[in-house]
């Protein structure tokens, strides 16, 4: 049985104007191991496409090639990739080694691809190179060699995987001459060793040396010339092998050993080498996609940071066994009117709706029904002694209130802002300076009864006093105006400032608090009833104050205090900052992605060739797509990494900036920050490597191999 049988092939190309051009007309051959066959004739002969069919990269004819028997019609996908890899040794006239990867590296790729163990292969591909007088250029790049050591090269890659045929398009073409004869000489060699080796050429010098012409024309056969004179080379250390097909029949079993492909540890190593070929060109990838990551980084722990700091300072203003009820005003629990969500909060903190003498019992009630029903074991019950009244409101809006005082003889004024009664959770570990103001009391040096009252720096300042601790002890008359227009109750009173209020979530407001009783009798002094905006529940442990916080949030028109709905609004607010921040940070990601998929498309472009040398050796799409998919791989987990070390470094300098300008830092870092910028580090760079890994997978290998 021959071992190539050609029979009846035609091969016809489909040109631009729906004609076709005959390359293969009616070929009828056979060859057999140990030939040394030159195909010759003039270009556009069929030569190239004649030897591209024989090795399997094209499968678009009629007729049969028949391997060992076998029709290469009847292979699939598979089966052809694994005909060249094991049956075909490539060599061509360009060389088409590799640039990046070193001359062992060259030279093994095909095992690679294998994924034969590290030891056979480098033993394997060092003693061929040393029987092809290569032993010394090993590490070498293919651009430190001559064009007679690159072709070495190149057939030493052909004749790794021992395969049964070796075909060599123009081998000596770009070959000086006495390199020629080298490389023929080699060729020979190859062939009295056993293999079948069909070179195409247009040199008369290597069809003379052949054992047998065969010459084309016009996709025929003109000549089948075999030579009686050829005369076999004896050599004492043959350049290739006995093969040896090892089973798992040598071990006891039936089958042949399951063929094995590239590894995952090969593409990785195969990625690396191509990533550091054009390592400028994915170091300024990678930074983009570094630089995303670490603004993304420091946006999330920005919004975590200010929002912790803000419920922070809420929780500081609370005490866990007290429960704050405050209604919601009109406008901000109206999904249809008014200024309804945030604005509506704004209107309900700045001007507070006041509870009737109605509502404070079915709160109550609601309160206690809702404990028995899904709190048994909760056997604490609400109760009118357990609660205190508190009120607030934001004088500028419809209401005044101002604070008139004398200084060295001058006479001065300052506005009130925000007018409130002390809440009972507020202690004088909270304030800046002095003590809580309560009832009027007897003042010494006046003989007056004085009420007290509590303001903060913001206030002290306007007295123009230096310090803020000299506004203690000041008499001031207090003036405000209760009640809605025309029927506002306007209110004048001596006091005495016995505190400076720490009101740190709105330190430059001009901030009074008075004691809730002392102001209800100013109020009623003058003809009015003060009605309350807030309810303190004082409950008998944390867990039922959490219960009833719970309960409250089911019952709609009910909020907590005022330092939770400030915290609340700026939570809200930070959160809708946050969100923006990261949607940039996110679009920037998404350009990053962008320019990932742009290089990788441009550099299944630049490596069209190299993808037609991994084809001709063997290479299956899949091996492909993996190779490709792996860098972006890598690209994504490098840019990970280094974009998390560099937020780590960037936000501690900023942690160490704010504590020393601000006195806290306003960041908050998580670890699953950081492995969530990983995360999307490599899956937005695998996502945008799928395309050109596909591109590549895709490429036909005969138009790559002719890729300039």
């Amino acid at each position: 049985m021959s071992e190539l049988e050609i029979n009846h092939v035609y091969k016809d190309y489909k040109l631009g104007n729906k004609s076709k051009f005959n390359a293969l007309n009616d070929i009828n051959i056979s060859f057999e191991k140990g030939e040394l066959v030159s195909i010759i004739g003039e270009s556009g002969s069929g030569k190239s496409t004649l030897m591209n069919l024989i090795g399997g990269l094209d499968s678009d004819y009629t007729g049969e090639i028949k391997i060992g028997g076998i029709d290469l019609k009847t292979f699939k996908e598979k089966q052809l990739d694994d005909y060249r890899k094991k049956k075909i040794g490539f060599v061509f006239q360009s060389f088409n080694l590799i640039p990046h990867l070193s001359i062992l590296d060259n030279v093994t790729i095909a095992l690679t691809l294998s994924d034969v163990k590290e030891s056979v292969k480098l033993e394997k591909a060092k003693t061929i190179l040393a029987k092809l007088g290569l032993e010394n250029q090993l590490k070498k790049k293919p651009t430190q060699l001559s064009g007679g050591q690159k072709q070495r090269v190149a057939i030493a890659r052909a004749l790794i995987n021992d395969p049964d045929i070796i075909l060599a398009d123009e081998p000596t073409g770009s070959l000086d001459s006495a390199t020629t004869l080298q490389i023929l000489d080699i060729m020979k060699e190859i062939a009295d060793d056993g293999k079948l080796v069909i070179m195409v050429t247009h040199s008369e010098k290597v069809a003379s040396i052949s054992s047998r012409v065969v010459e084309l024309a016009d996709g025929k056969i003109i000549r089948d010339e075999i030579k009686p004179d050829y005369q076999k080379n004896e050599h004492k250390d043959k350049l290739v092998e006995e093969k040896a097909e090892e089973t798992t029949e040598e071990k006891g079993g039936n089958k042949p050993k399951k063929e094995k492909h590239l590894s995952v540890y090969s593409a990785v190593r195969l990625s690396l080498h191509n990533m550091w070929a054009s390592r400028t060109k994915n170091f300024l990838m990678a930074l983009g996609v570094t630089i995303s990551l670490i603004s993304m980084i420091l946006m999330l722990a920005f919004g975590s940071g200010l929002t912790g700091y803000i419920d922070s300072l809420a929780q500081s203003y609370s005490n866990p066994t007290i429960v704050t009820v405050n209604k919601v005003d009109e406008m901000a629990d109206d999904p249809s009117g008014g200024m309804g969500g945030l604005g509506g909060e704004i209107m309900s903190l700045l001007n507070p709706t006041p509870f009737t003498d109605e509502e404070i019992p079915q709160i109550i009630e609601n309160i206690n029904s809702a404990l028995e029903e899904k709190y048994p074991n909760i056997e604490y019950r609400v109760s009118q002694d357990d609660i205190k009244y508190g009120f607030s409101a934001a004088t500028g809006i419809t209401k005044s209130a101002s604070i008139n005082f004398t200084v060295d003889g001058e006479e001065k004024s300052s506005n009130i802002f925000y007018l409130y009664t002390t809440p009972p959770y507020y202690t004088e570990e909270q304030m800046l300076a002095g003590e809580l103001a309560g009832q009027p009391k007897l003042d010494e040096e006046s003989g007056e009864m004085l009420g007290e009252i509590m303001v903060s720096a913001k206030i002290a300042s306007e007295m123009g006093l230096e310090n803020y601790e000299d506004a203690i002890g000041q008499i001031v008359t207090v003036k405000a105006s209760y009640g809605q227009f025309p029927n506002a109750i306007s209110i004048e009173q001596k006091c005495k400032i016995t505190g400076i209020v720490d009101v740190s979530m709105f330190e430059t407001m001009l901030v009074a608090y008075l004691d809730y009783d002392y102001f209800d009798s100013m109020v009623t002094a003058n003809g009015g009833t003060l009605s309350p905006t807030s309810l303190y529940i004082q409950t008998d442990s944390e867990a039922t104050t959490d219960t009833i916080n719970l309960i409250l949030s089911g019952m709609q028109g009910y909020t907590g205090s005022v330092e939770n709905q400030m915290a609340s609004m700026f939570t809200e607010m930070l959160s809708t900052f946050s969100i923006a921040l990261a949607i940039i940070a996110g679009i920037s990601l998404i350009v990053a992605m962008i320019m990932i998929l742009v290089v990788l498309y441009m550099s299944v472009s630049e490596r069209t060739r190299e993808i037609g040398v991994l084809k001709s050796i063997g290479a299956r799409k899949r091996d492909i797509k993996k190779i490709f998919t792996t860098e972006s791989f890598l690209i994504g987990l490098f840019s990970g990494l280094v974009g998390i070390v560099f937020a780590g470094v960037v936000g501690g300098l900023l942690v160490l900036l704010f504590n020393s300008i601000l006195g806290f830092a306003p960041l908050s870092f998580h670890w699953y920050y950081f492995l969530l910028a990983l995360g999307l580090s490599v899956v937005i760079s695998v996502l945008a490597g799928l395309y050109p890994a596909s591109k590549a997978a895709k490429l036909d290998p005969v138009e790559s191999l002719r890729h300039e």
